[in-house]
């Protein structure tokens, strides 16, 4: 019995050392498939000259976007995905400069547009299999759906909402790049073509917007 007890203890003590303490799995195969988030600020570009912007023209997106490594380190790659952004665009309008009546007062105006859309960029990234913490710049292009369009309006005694969808281009394009570390980065999106249809407005408006913000991305 006693002999036993001596070999079982020191099977024991075998295979404890045997055991690795602390393995870390590593995954040589990589990919930095990330569900993201922006908020931004909006610049209107090209205004016409009764417009003017107030408060904060807040711009917002989410998504995800698929990883695709194209270098055998995979610190390259190309991506593309889905996703939702939205626009408040808010502007005071100087009917008086429009209508040439200077009894016309200045309204306030939002402009409210929901988006679907459809990223493809290129990135560069210093990661590793070890870590998720790391610098990038991505750069790309995106083309985005209207799903809705609202003008809301407030000047004197009226105030009100309409749906403008049809006179908005159904497609926006535009290109952009965000560059950072781990979760926080700068974005900087720019438009490529206006948000009305020049053939469907009354007056000429081409109006653009550059958006300014941060970027966070969730592995």
């Amino acid at each position: 019995m006693r002999l036993f007890l001596s070999l079982f203890f020191l099977f024991s003590i075998t295979i404890s050392f045997a055991q690795p303490k602390n393995e870390t799995v590593v995954d040589s195969l990589f990919r930095e498939d990330q569900f993201y988030v922006s908020i931004a600020y909006n610049f209107l570009q090209k205004k016409p000259d009764y417009f003017n912007q107030y408060s904060f023209s807040t711009g917002f997106s989410a998504g995800f976007l698929r990883d695709f490594p194209i270098s055998k380190n995979r610190q390259w790659a190309i991506a593309t995905g889905i996703g939702y952004s939205f626009n408040d665009l808010k502007q005071t309008i100087d009917l008086s400069a429009v209508t040439n009546d200077p009894d016309f007062e200045l309204v306030k105006s939002q402009i409210l547009l929901h988006y679907i859309d459809m990223p493809l960029e290129i990135r560069w990234r210093n990661a590793t299999p070890e870590s998720h913490k790391f610098w990038r710049i991505h750069g790309g292009f995106m083309a985005s759906y209207l799903i809705s369009g609202k003008f809301t309006y407030e000047g004197g005694l009226e105030s009100g909402s309409e749906s403008i969808n049809d006179i908005l281009n159904k497609f926006q394009y535009a290109t952009y790049v965000t560059f950072g570390f781990n979760n926080w980065n700068a974005y900087i999106h720019y438009g490529l073509n206006p948000f009305f249809d020049k053939n469907k407005t009354a007056t000429e408006n081409n109006v653009t917007a550059l958006k300014i913000g941060l970027m966070f991305y969730i592995l």
